[in-house]
């Protein structure tokens, strides 16, 4: 009886901590619908879940502090790196002598940043920054450190650019509001989400896995998880769901745009788009009817909205055709994306569509 009052304390300690997961300002994020993604997952039987499209690493998290063992993956490089610091990573913290390292502007590093993004994002002194500290991070001790802190570095960025998106460049002081995240240098910033970070490192004590593939890459022989957590692009009503549009210098930053092709033709130096069969109309019913078998033998939660392509009832039938018995769960839900006083306000129904055999 003491040893299930301790692991219930522990369990309980553990979900608080989705609290204090840090809000990125990223499209389409679940962060605000949280509370109910768990009240659904947790009535459901499963020890191990894989987080197919990661994206801002808030539903992995929280599969995490539910002490589940977690496969978490994302197409897109940042977002994988986001997974590495803080599911697949258990106790690393970067300390006193790492940021020595980080802080050390006096190496002799590339200047790639400072010549490509030149009057298209950020001060000639956050560029600088930018390209010292990318060096120094490959000096860390482990890879684990490493991705907390570009995680901290990729947080940093979405604070100091307006809107949290990397689509608009040159003059910026139209969209400057007098925030604080405005007013704030890179290294600023920096500095406050590496103690961010640190504190939401934690040991689920289950070996928690990250992975940086498309999802139909993955196969039975690679692991076999109890659950599966879809929440791919959505084809939207209007505009597009680029997240690279958006992210690229995010994506080009966790690698240092090595393998990255740059658009010099592009205003804010875009690299190519990713293909995904989930962005197109043409595409995506075969892509949910193609992923729902890849993953028959698990439970599977698709996290959905109302006002994306397919419809609820075209996704309802095609997972019964995987699955014996399938439930919906609804949740109205309105959606803030950016910052200034125009910025567009979605009413949507957001869906978790949940298919047992």
């Amino acid at each position: 009886m003491e040893q299930l009052a301790i692991s219930s304390a522990e369990e309980s300690s553990n979900l608080n901590r989705i609290h204090s997961y840090p809000l990125l300002r990223y499209m389409g994020s679940k962060y605000k619908l949280i509370p109910w993604i768990h009240e659904t997952l947790d009535v459901l039987d499963f020890n191990s879940a894989f987080d197919a499209f990661s994206g801002s690493g808030v539903v992995s998290y929280l599969l995490k502090s539910m002490n589940k063992k977690v496969y978490s993956n994302d197409f897109l490089n940042f977002s994988s790196v986001i997974s590495k610091a803080v599911i697949e990573n258990q106790s690393d913290r970067l300390d006193q002598g790492d940021m020595l390292k980080l802080l050390d502007l006096t190496v002799d590093s590339d200047d790639f940043i400072q010549k490509t993004f030149d009057k298209v994002f950020f001060t000639k002194s956050d560029l600088i920054f930018l390209d010292k500290v990318s060096h120094n991070i490959l000096s860390l001790s482990s890879k684990n450190k490493q991705a907390l802190a570009y995680t901290a570095l990729f947080r940093s960025c979405l604070k100091k650019q307006p809107r949290g998106v990397f689509t608009i460049s040159g003059n910026l002081d139209k969209y400057n509001d007098g925030r604080r995240d405005l007013r704030l240098s890179v290294r600023e910033h920096f500095l406050e989400q590496i103690k961010i970070y640190n504190d939401v490192v934690f040991d689920n004590h289950h070996e928690n896995i990250t992975f940086n593939l498309d999802v139909f890459d993955f196969s039975q022989k690679m692991f076999k998880p109890d659950l599966v957590y879809m929440d791919p692009p959505y084809v939207p009503p209007s505009d597009d769901n680029c997240y690279i549009k958006r992210y690229h210098f995010l994506e080009g930053l966790s690698k240092y745009w090595n393998g990255e092709e740059i658009m010099e033709n592009t205003k804010v130096k875009k690299i190519k788009k990713k293909f995904t069969p989930f962005s197109y109309r043409r595409t995506a019913i075969n892509a949910f009817d193609q992923m729902f078998d890849k993953f028959c033998e698990s439970t599977l939660v698709l996290s959905y909205s109302s006002n994306a392509y397919p419809d609820l009832e075209t996704l309802v039938s095609i997972m019964k055709n995987h699955k014996e018995n399938v439930e919906v769960k609804t949740k109205p839900h309105k959606y803030h994306f950016g910052n200034h006083s125009t910025v567009s306000r979605s009413k949507v129904d957001e869906y978790l569509i949940i298919g047992q055999d």
